[in-house]
Formats: structure tokens, sequence, C-alpha cells
């Protein structure tokens, strides 16, 4: 059997002492006033000697593991699998590894996974909290275990969070469809009590309000988060052959969208001519629909590396005071909501 590697090989390799090696493969050069050139040598002969830490021996000696935990809604959905991709390689940098699981928005598997992470005594935690998953955050606060929220949050929880301004956006969404000349805007969202969604409902009905557009009961369709496809299709047949017929979607989430779309494209409804349509979220599904479709853009590489900065900061400085980062967003116009007849607003 081949001997592993060591860091008195690599340090007889570039010619340092041992603890140099040490604090360059433990990311603390700057503390030990490493050059860069000495620790840029000392990675490039790691790399060549394929050297492999162990971890069960630095985990004793530091009382860390280096590993974090990831809990999102549902990795298959592209919003959270970039923001994964952007987490882990954040991490990395940190000499990091990024352990993943999905929620499917039940509380009870959250806490599950939430379980599970303690167990494997991870250092710290970045959740996309499910509803009523609020208990589950309270005990790892009053314990004092690092976590960070992204996409959602309590109000009523002083923990660390990153997200959007929901209300501000979806009202931002939601006027430029009326001043494109849409009266009869819907809105598709999901069935939770989570205030991310409670807050996008919220700032739609605010933009007709202040517009001068009474909303009707048949303009607001929430659906679970089984059955998805089924559940909006049937929705939105029920609304487009009622008395009054929306002009235009306001889709809460992509994954709606998405199902939305196959729905519309099928019954060959022209967009936007016939219906507008914007989305919270991006797909990679709107690039190939006939009209490029309109969408609320949050920038999931600022969410995700500003999450990992959070915790990391929070590991070092576990009584520091607890932050709650909005990050902008911005509406990416395209052809979903390019009508080109303006109708005057009475």
């Amino acid at each position: 059997m081949e001997r592993k590697v060591s860091i008195k090989d690599i340090a007889k390799q570039v010619g340092v002492s041992t603890a140099l090696v040490s604090y360059v493969l433990n990311n603390k050069e700057k503390e030990a006033r490493v050059g860069k050139e000495v620790a840029e040598k000392v990675r490039r002969a790691a790399r060549k000697l394929n050297y492999q830490p162990n971890l069960i021996a630095r985990s004793l000696q530091s009382g860390r593991t280096q590993t974090l935990g990831l809990i999102v809604a549902d990795i298959s959905n592209p919003f959270f699998s970039y923001i994964a991709r952007v987490i882990e390689d954040a991490a990395n940098q940190h000499g990091y590894t990024v352990i993943i699981g999905s929620s499917d928005e039940q509380a009870s598997k959250s806490a599950t996974l939430i379980g599970a992470f303690l167990n494997r005594q991870v250092d710290g935690l970045i959740i996309a909290p499910a509803e009523q998953s609020e208990k589950q955050l309270r005990t790892l606060l009053n314990d004092g275990f690092p976590f960070v929220l992204i996409d959602r949050y309590f109000p009523g929880l002083s923990a660390n969070s990153v997200h959007i301004d929901n209300y501000r956006s979806a009202y931002d969404a939601s006027e430029h469809l009326i001043r494109k000349g849409y009266r009869r805007i819907a809105m598709v969202a999901y069935e939770t009590a989570l205030p991310h969604m409670q807050e996008r409902i919220r700032g739609y009905l605010a933009a007709l309000k202040a517009n001068g557009i009474r909303t009707k009961r048949n303009w607001m369709m929430k659906t679970g988060f089984t059955n998805l496809d089924q559940d909006v299709q049937t929705g939105l047949r029920k609304m487009l052959d009622g008395k009054e017929r929306p002009d235009a979607f306001f889709f809460a989430t992509n994954s709606l969208a998405v199902a939305g779309l196959k729905y519309i494209y099928r019954e060959g409804i022209r967009v936007p001519e016939e219906l507008g349509i914007i989305s919270f979220d991006e797909s990679d599904v709107f690039d190939f629909f006939y009209a490029p479709v309109t969408y609320v853009r949050q920038s999931i590489e600022d969410i995700g590396k500003t999450a990992l900065d959070l915790l990391m900061k929070q590991m070092k400085n576990p009584n520091g005071k607890k932050e709650q980062i909005l990050i902008d967003t911005k509406l990416i116009i395209r052809k979903s909501t390019a009508r080109t007849e303006i109708k005057t607003i009475k």
C-alpha cells in the first residue's frame, strides 16, 4: 500500500518548516505572515504530491469538522441548485465542504435534516426554511449554533438572514404590467404562510390598488407544492374560461411559471398580445418559450456569497450582532410583456 503523503513531505519538498506548511494548508498564512509566493509554492507542492489532509485529526485539534450543512427547499429547482453551487464554491475557498439536503417544503423533513447535520458535527448551517420550521430555528438560536437564513425568513426571529425586498419587487413587476396596458392582472402563488410569499402577494395587491384597479377574487390562485403542474393548469383553465378573463399573469416563482407556460403554449394563447406574463426568478425554459419571459432577477451569486460570509463571521464571533441583509433585484423586461398598445389608465 502506498504511503500517505504528510506535511513533513511537503515541507521537505519546498524547504520550509512543517509549521509553515500547516499554516498555509489551514488558510492561516496571513496570520503567520507567510509571503504569497511561498504560500503558493506550498500549495503547488501539496497538489503535486497529492496531499490528503487527515480530517479526523484536524477536527480533534481544532474542534471543527470543516463542513457546513445547506438545507434548501428543492435542489432540483434551478434557483436552489444554482445557489447551492455558489455557496459550495465560496465555502471551498475557506477550506469547507458543503453537505446539501432538500426539505421538500416540509417542516418534518427540515427537522430530520437539521438533526442529521448536527450529528455529523457540521460547523454551521445555511437554511432556506420551510413553513412551520420557526421552532427548530429558535432552538438552534438558543443553543448558540451558527446559522444563516436565505431566501426566506421569520420576522419574529432574530437570526442572520439574506433575502430580497419581496414586497417592492412584486409591486414593481405588477406596475410594469399596468404601464403596458394590462388591467386584469391575475397572480399565481403558493398556498403558504411563509413571509416571502405573503410579501409578494401584498406587493401585487398594493400595485393594483395604487393604480385604481379593483381586484377580483378569481384573479388570485394559490396552489400547494405537490401536483404542481396539474393544479396550475386546472387553475389557469378555470380563470381563462371565466367571465372576467385575465389579460396578464404574475407567477410568484419560476416553477409556477413553467407549469403555466405549458398550458398557455398548448392552448395557443398569444403572448404578449392576449396575455402578458411576468415571473419571479429566471428559468432556462423562459429562453425557449416563443415569447421570452419577463422576470424578476435575484442576484443568486450575491445571496450565496453574502450568506457564506455571514456564516463565517458568526462562527468567528458567535455573540456578534445579527444582520438581516437585503439584496437588490432587477426586472428583466423581455417579449412576454412587450405589448405594443399602451392603454390609458382611467
